[in-house]
């Protein structure tokens, strides 16, 4: 059967389940970029007053809450253990992925408008730990952040409703699950690297390949 013919018979939800393996990809890949990228970009900026004068402020996502970046790491290491396990291992995996992508979302929101980390940044500065920052402001990079984590979070719910069609990783099985069976090699028994290269693969050498 050709490659035409055999996507031509391919089920609905065969079809569906190779283009959610992709959109997953894409998605658990971009949205941890993002995040990893946005988190470390300026969420705030300010000023503190030192002596007749003040001195500029930022903090950065990271400054402002680690946890974004830290779990856009879990998701993406989830999104690579999807692949290696089966069964509810994957729908456990899976979910973990998807709450990766939601609390780094939750955070970055929660951490759109703070100002304890300028405020710490403050009494650090002027050396007065009852300092606040002046003119606090923020910028967009929070939701950049959050909707890198969305993509996270949209993976996982890809992952969970179509998980269980999706290949896993080893050449040894089909897409249901059972073994492969695999052709013997044909080994020269006046080959020694041949001999060798048949123990390699756990393979009888003086077998012959019709079973003889």
């Amino acid at each position: 059967m050709s490659g035409s013919e055999a996507e031509a018979t391919e089920s609905p939800a065969g079809r569906a389940g190779r283009r959610s393996v992709a959109v997953a990809l894409l998605c658990g890949a971009l949205g941890a970029t993002v995040v990893l990228l946005a988190s470390g970009r300026v969420w705030a900026r300010g000023s503190a007053a030192v002596g007749d004068g003040s001195l500029p402020l930022a903090a950065d996502g990271r400054a402002v809450t680690g946890l974004p970046a830290a779990l856009a790491i879990v998701g993406l290491a989830a999104l690579v253990a999807v692949f290696a396990v089966r069964g509810k291992g994957r729908l456990l995996v899976s979910g973990l992925l998807a709450l990766s992508g939601l609390g780094a979302a939750l955070a970055a929101v929660a951490g759109a408008d703070d100002r304890e980390a300028l405020d710490a940044e403050a009494a650090r500065t002027t050396a007065d730990t009852a300092a606040q920052v002046m003119g606090l402001s923020h910028t967009a990079w929070p939701y950049v952040t959050a909707s890198g984590a969305v993509l996270i979070l949209l993976a996982g719910l890809l992952a969970l409703r179509f998980g269980r069609a999706w290949p896993a990783m080893g050449g040894r099985y089909e897409r249901d699950g059972s073994p492969r069976t695999r052709k013997p090699v044909a080994v020269d028994p006046d080959r020694p690297e041949d001999l060798w290269k048949a123990l390699d693969r756990g393979e009888d050498p003086t077998r012959r390949p019709d079973g003889a």
